[in-house]
């Protein structure tokens, strides 16, 4: 059994950690924790500096086709009122983030084939000419040739977590999903050179810590751009809704691990770790994290994107938003980018 004191130090000399060495790291103990964070922000600070990347995310429909029995959007959840967003609107919004100083968007909607390749292609491509914009699409599994169209269009990146690298709890939480083809997704962004970025949940129903080493295993063999991690969170409209959620402090875990493992990569501070716990942001940038994503969904829809419950970002305004997160950069001495925040390597295959 590789022990904690080990582990770190492999893993500040910048070797690679094996499966058991970064179940050890995510092991720690209160006090190691405290050192394995300490760590981490210092890879952070090494690699991707210390400006923290804001992105603004607009969710522009919450209708889908898939039925994963942890998500709020599910498809056969019939309590939420369904709402997409015209192309309209979602330029409204676009041009919104841009006067609020945002260097990127990140369109995101449930799997929802309403909006066909031809139209997302059009919408990217409005915005890249009428904004100076780095654009993230995070729309779930579509075929290779609906990536190559929204990349030609002029796409960066693209978001597709994997939720779990755990083929067995895969096909439980995600009963219409496929391990293998999402992965052969992720793949194809990479091979199109998209900026691609994956990502977990932290306490699902049946997770382990080998099962959370997997998943960080699995983002650094694709070697992801961005890596998103957060905490599950019930929701009560789903087959999960009895679950406990995931612990704040695993997840910080979990951040800090992928942090080391993947020196070189955007990890943002999760909506979803801000809901579990108020002061969520500032932990995770503390420990690893260099991206910030605010809400900019227009406020009348706003509330119906519920992948989980209690949103934390659901009735702030963006200006409070942006100034509260300008406050708390001012107190870590974080300077907001201004840049798009590309990846600081160039993106491509790489297995």
């Amino acid at each position: 059994m590789h022990n904690f004191k080990n582990a770190l130090a492999k893993a500040k000399s910048g070797e690679m950690l094996n499966r058991q060495e970064i179940c050890a790291l995510l092991a720690a103990g209160p006090e190691e924790s405290e050192e394995l964070f300490g760590a981490a922000d210092r890879v952070r600070h090494d690699h991707v500096g210390d400006e923290v990347h804001l992105r603004a995310i607009i969710e522009f429909s919450n209708y889908c086709r898939k039925n994963c029995l942890y998500c709020g959007l599910r498809r056969d959840n019939h309590s939420i009122p369904r709402y997409r967003l015209t192309e309209q609107e979602i330029l409204e919004a676009v041009k919104k983030a841009r006067e609020l100083g945002f260097r990127t968007v990140v369109l995101q909607s449930g799997e929802d084939l309403y909006y066909d390749a031809k139209t997302i292609a059009k919408l990217v491509e409005t915005i890249k000419n009428r904004h100076d914009l780095a654009v993230t699409l995070s729309l779930g599994e579509r075929s290779r040739e609906d990536y190559l169209a929204w990349r030609e269009a002029g796409a960066d990146r693209y978001l597709l977590k994997q939720e779990t690298a755990d083929e067995h709890l895969f096909s439980i939480i995600k009963p219409d999903g496929n391990m293998q083809q999402r992965v052969q997704c992720l793949q194809w962004l990479k091979d199109l050179g998209y900026q691609t970025g994956s990502g977990n949940m932290v306490g699902l129903p049946g997770q382990t810590l080998a099962t959370l080493a997997e998943d960080i295993i699995l983002m650094r063999k694709l070697d992801v751009e961005m890596a998103g991690i957060g905490p599950f969170l019930p929701h009560p409209a789903t087959p999960l809704k009895a679950a406990a959620p995931g612990s704040p402090a695993l997840t910080l875990k979990t951040l800090a691990v992928t942090r080391l493992c993947l020196p070189q990569a955007h990890l943002p501070a999760t909506t979803s770790l801000c809901t579990l716990t108020p002061d969520g942001r500032k932990l995770a940038l503390n420990c690893g994290a260099n991206v910030i994503m605010p809400n900019l969904t227009p406020a009348g829809v706003r509330d119906k994107y519920l992948i989980y419950p209690q949103k934390a970002d659901i009735i702030e305004k963006p200006e409070a938003a942006l100034n509260n997160i300008q406050a708390l950069l001012t107190e870590l001495a974080r300077p907001p980018a201004q840049d798009y925040g590309h990846a600081k390597k160039p993106p491509g295959r790489s297995f």
